[in-house]
């Protein structure tokens, strides 16, 4: 028989979603894929609900219907502080998932290298190497996952064609400063490189902190791939719903990619998420409350349980220390605590190319009442390590 890409070799299956299967074999709580337990806003369902009964059902123009569009470019040039030409510089995607990628073919070429932060979100280095590029590896450095400057500038030194940043971070919850994203900028100007920007949680930032579009930085629209989706900021991450932002140079190639990967996002979601993306400015600011107290509630908890960890700045995310319970595999334990302690989480070891073992990463995007069922169970974590394998 003919033999499979070996360019799949090199990386395995998602061990994110791995670990839901996990959780739904042994009933944990699921705090390893990060999606929410409760409903979208009322807006959205009803929204559904009507373009259920009306449609559109058929194909929309391929790059995403113009009324979404068009509600899109008034939204993202209102936060982005930029101006966004609908017609020319946006691409509707299935998903930031299919956004990355369609960013990455965009703007690399086979043999082409591109920087990736780590820990980074385990789709980043599949994506590189899917399109022929080869990954260049810059550690965030714990706990506080601040990037080395000297370290930065000789990944630079490589010339790469792309850099990607995923701001605020997962796994990490870090909120890069504006003196970090431009240091970022100076170099990508120098070196001539793109940046790849993955802005999911723009909306999940926690008090005080704020986050600055890279893209808004000064001269960076014209080399900056803006990738985001409507899943975490209207918890509707079943709807597939991503996009791209560039200038039209870049959008003229992304467009082909998209058309030959998925052809187009769904007609009748494009139509329903209308109802968020036109909701008032103080969505946004609830939305930032809504995520700070669930952010407190767990840390709280995991303070009670004994718990070490970093305080995330944004996204939903905490990676929490495990080092008193094992020096062995991450992802062993994390089996173990799934079955044994009922709660899941992705062990640490799938974010990072350095050789770490010790850190996991939870979730919080969940009702009160799962949290701290959540939290119960973590307070025996200590107890049961003492008498199963760990």
């Amino acid at each position: 028989m003919p033999s499979v890409s070996n360019r799949l070799n090199s990386f395995t299956e998602s061990v994110i979603r791995r670990m839901t299967r996990i959780a739904n074999t042994y009933g944990a709580i699921n705090l390893s894929q990060g999606f929410p337990d409760f409903d979208p806003p009322a807006e959205l369902i009803e929204a559904l609900k009507r373009a259920a009964d009306k449609g559109p059902h058929q194909y929309e123009i391929t790059w995403g219907s113009q009324k979404f569009r068009e509600a899109l470019a008034k939204k993202q040039s209102k936060f982005m502080g930029i101006s966004i030409d609908p017609d020319k510089e946006i691409v509707v995607t299935c998903g930031s998932t299919e956004a990355m990628m369609v960013a990455m073919m965009s703007a690399c070429n086979p043999g082409d290298k591109v920087i990736v932060f780590s820990p980074f979100y385990e789709n980043y280095v599949a994506d590189t190497i899917l399109c022929g590029a080869e990954p260049i590896y810059v550690p965030l450095h714990p706990p506080t996952f601040e990037f080395d400057r000297e370290e930065l500038i000789k990944a630079f030194e490589k010339r790469p064609k792309a850099l990607i940043l995923c701001n605020p971070s997962n796994p990490t919850g870090k909120v890069f400063t504006m003196e970090e994203l431009q240091f970022i900028a100076n170099l990508a100007q120098e070196y001539d490189t793109f940046v790849i920007t993955d802005e999911v949680y723009e909306h999940i930032v926690m008090h005080p902190y704020k986050h600055i579009y890279f893209a808004s930085l000064p001269g960076m629209f014209e080399r900056t791939i803006s990738c985001s989706s409507l899943s975490k900021t209207y918890s509707i991450t079943g709807w597939r719903l991503g996009y791209v932002i560039a200038p039209s140079y870049i959008i003229e190639n992304a467009r082909k990619v998209h058309d030959f990967l998925t052809v187009g996002a769904a007609a009748p979601l494009q139509e329903a998420a209308l109802a968020g993306l036109n909701m008032p400015d103080r969505y946004y600011e609830d939305l930032k409350t809504l995520y700070t107290e669930k952010r407190d509630i767990f840390l709280k908890g995991l303070d009670e349980a004994g718990l070490k960890y970093t305080t995330p700045q944004g996204a939903y995310y905490v990676m929490v220390d495990i080092s008193e319970f094992t020096n062995g595999s991450d992802v062993e334990f994390c089996e173990w605590m799934a079955r044994e302690v009922g709660v899941a989480a992705v062990p640490g070891s799938s974010f990072f190319r350095e050789n770490i073992n010790h850190l996991i990463r939870f979730h919080f995007a969940k009702k009160e009442e799962t949290l701290i069922e959540a939290l119960n169970r973590l307070k025996y974590l200590r107890e049961k390590a003492r008498k199963g394998i760990f």
